[in-house]
């Protein structure tokens, strides 16, 4: 498709823009991203990117916001697959861990936006109405109902899905330092089968010894 074909059609110029936009915030940050860059990266006309979304910062904000609503896509699929049969609730948070790994690891632009963001301050992200938030919050709901945790703030069910983040998180950020410093290869698609592995066993583990903890505590209470 050719440039002036892109500027016809609204939908794909659109969706052009900001995948140019993703990468290139991704690759180089913010302050060194250009609306101009944006619009070549793209394929459109220099001015294209600041017809569709004005500011640089109003371009930003909706590519923060198109890779949070991809989170809460992936949330709620788990979640509608997880209530179509009858699971165990180690069986639903190996397939959430599961999703999240992949989710991550097919879209490193998302991963650098956000390392990005953490290391440059919580300017856009932690604004109360901030994407990440929504989705964290309709995240850990569904930890919380799906497993039966305590949803209270730094409860049980914030604590188990900071855990998963955090472990799925870790591969895709440091695949090329921290994990060949200790002698881990994550570059082939087995190493990264074996890699998810390694983090649902860790995680569902966990909740069995979250399990343990409850009913020893509800022993005690009954026996007091």
């Amino acid at each position: 498709m050719t440039r002036s074909d892109r500027e016809r059609d609204p939908d794909r110029s659109r969706a052009a823009i900001l995948d140019a936009a993703e990468q290139l915030f991704a690759e180089h940050g913010y302050a060194l991203t250009s609306l101009a860059e944006v619009g070549l990266r793209a394929g459109v006309s220099r001015g294209t990117p600041g017809y569709f979304f004005g500011s640089k910062a109003d371009l930003y904000q909706a590519v923060l916001e198109r890779s949070f609503d991809e989170v809460r896509t992936a949330v709620r699929s788990g979640r509608e697959r997880a209530l179509t049969g009858d699971h165990t609730a180690e069986e639903i948070l190996a397939g959430a861990v599961s999703d999240y790994f992949d989710f991550l690891s097919a879209r490193p632009n998302f991963v650098r936006l956000i390392e990005r963001e953490a290391l440059g301050g919580p300017a856009r992200l932690g604004r109360e109405d901030a994407p990440p938030l929504s989705a964290g919050e309709e995240a850990l709901a569904a930890i919380a109902a799906e497993l039966g945790l305590d949803p209270a703030p730094s409860g049980e069910a914030a604590q188990l899905l900071l855990s998963i983040v955090s472990l799925c998180w870790f591969p895709v950020v440091h695949a090329d330092t921290v994990a060949r410093a200790v002698g881990v290869d994550l570059s082939t698609p087995e190493a990264h089968a074996a890699r998810k592995q390694h983090v649902v066993a860790l995680v569902t583990g966990g909740l069995r010894a979250l399990s343990s903890i409850r009913s020893d505590h509800l022993l005690q209470d009954a026996s007091a």
